[in-house]
């Protein structure tokens, strides 16, 4: 499958098979690492990686994938840029376009990436919005894909869905046919745009959309269950107590896990997570909220053999491989 030349800023920028082909060939792409077979097609590209926002996984996904496929990457940001302060994204991007082959970005506002993408005839990729985050969402339907012991995807997403995650989740299991349950206060539901924008794939695909604010009616049956942090990068810290109070009815623990009925559902998260207090921020949330034994997940589920954030975050790696080889060859 090729996508030479594209730009991926969200789920909806490709069509249901091209998404779900990127998905082929990364299984493909990761068996081959994985045999010692892996075939270097991106010699002698050059990548550039534009963090508007701090990042562990994004970063080094992009990086290591470039790198097994003999790609080099150069990493910007606010430190190290002129981005934002001294020069616009639309002149950094007519720069950027003249001596990279394609362009990371990772930061705030969807019409910053697509501004990139507008500027620049090279092709773009979304690490990470506000409004979006489809490389996420690729490693995430490989994982379940893996787990799914042949089954039709099904998992619920428990937490604030008026996020990058939720809308996210929503739309690429849309476009997947998959059973796709969103359990969260209504407001903090993604928004109608969105909504009808998942409801249009599921309409062609068969998937199956429902929003909920009750656990007890979207949790059952779902062999995966999705939560992502309360409060994201770039929120003010007083959000805490209201999002807290809001959420603590979606927190994953046991019982949520237990509500699925079945002994093969698994547990997923897009990473960082305060399932304890080993970090500043998980502390404070506990010593402020009493939240002791983890904030959006318990650290039971965490650390029980149900959970496979891990193989998520290795399929970050895997996917955005994949993403590079399709677009850049």
């Amino acid at each position: 499958m090729t996508l030479t030349g594209r730009d991926l800023l969200r789920e909806l920028d490709l069509s249901d098979a091209e998404f779900a082909g990127l998905i082929d060939l990364a299984a493909q792409l990761k068996a081959d690492r994985r045999a010692g077979r892996e075939e270097t097609r991106l010699a002698g590209k050059v990548i550039a990686l534009i963090f508007g926002k701090t990042s562990t996984r994004t970063r080094v996904a992009f990086e290591v994938a470039a790198y097994h496929q003999g790609a080099q990457v150069t990493v910007l940001d606010s430190q190290t840029s002129q981005i934002g302060h001294k020069e616009s994204m639309a002149d950094t991007a007519r720069v950027l376009a003249r001596m990279f082959d394609a362009i990371e970005y990772r930061g705030d506002a969807q019409a910053t990436v697509e501004e990139l993408a507008l500027h620049a005839d090279v092709p773009v990729y979304n690490g990470l919005t506000d409004e979006w985050h489809p490389t996420q969402m690729l490693a995430d339907m490989l994982t379940m894909r893996e787990h799914a012991n042949g089954e039709r995807l099904s998992y619920v997403y428990l937490g604030d869905a008026r996020s990058n995650m939720g809308n996210s989740l929503l739309v690429s299991g849309a476009m997947m046919g998959a059973d796709v349950r969103i359990v969260a206060p209504e407001a903090l539901w993604p928004t109608r745009e969105v909504r009808e924008a998942a409801q249009a794939r599921a309409d062609h695909t068969g998937a199956t959309l429902t929003m909920t604010e009750d656990p007890a009616e979207g949790v059952p049956g779902a062999q995966f269950v999705h939560t992502d942090v309360w409060v994201s990068m770039g929120e003010p810290a007083d959000v805490w107590a209201q999002r807290v109070a809001l959420l603590r009815p979606y927190r994953v623990d046991a019982a949520v896990m237990a509500l699925t009925g079945r002994a093969d559902a698994r547990f997923m998260h897009c990473l960082p997570s305060y399932h304890d207090e080993s970090t500043t921020l998980g502390r404070r949330v506990a010593e402020d909220f009493g939240l002791r034994s983890g904030v959006e997940v318990s650290d039971e589920v965490f650390e029980s053999p149900a959970s496979i954030v891990f193989d998520q975050a290795e399929n970050r790696m895997h996917t955005i491989k994949a993403l590079l080889v399709a677009t850049l060859t």
